[in-house]
């Protein structure tokens, strides 16, 4: 017997154009973006702020678009990314903590990763040093039929 695997995918969108962004979403099915940045509405996110990237997934996807700051770092754990803050050695250990801290399984429902097609969402083009990776990771040991893939 055979253990069918739901994807839970997650994208950057920092140096990347909105024509990569939004046909790299629609080429792998994502029916809801969840949006695990602390700030969504910053000049600097270009194509990415909140409002025009809830009209452009409904417009060109047809998705859902959902901000969920209970999986967003803390002002003080985004802090230990700058210089003489500690580095990602600080900052992994400590997101995880406050993960667990916020109880976010007893928050979320397990079908709302796995009824639709996901991805988080956040700013960092690569998951390694992104919290968005240690987020993923985080469900899927407590929901192992979700498989994650780094878009």
């Amino acid at each position: 017997m055979t253990t069918e695997t739901v994807p839970l995918y997650t994208i950057g969108f920092t140096r990347r154009s909105a024509e990569s962004f939004f046909e790299t979403l629609r080429e792998h099915g994502v029916a809801r973006l969840i949006d695990v940045r602390a700030n969504n509405t910053s000049q600097l996110a270009g194509f990415s702020k909140r409002d025009d990237l809830i009209y452009f997934l409904r417009l060109i996807l047809g998705a859902e678009y959902h901000h969920l700051e209970i999986l967003a770092p803390t002002p003080e754990i985004r802090a230990t990314m700058k210089p003489g803050g500690g580095g990602w050695a600080a900052y992994e250990p400590r997101f995880l903590s406050l993960l667990d801290e916020r109880r976010i399984l007893d928050h979320l429902s397990r079908s709302f990763f796995t009824d639709k097609i996901c991805c988080l969402l956040c700013s960092e083009a690569t998951p390694e040093h992104c919290h968005r990776r240690l987020v993923a990771e985080y469900l899927q040991r407590a929901w192992p039929e979700l498989r994650v893939v780094h878009l």
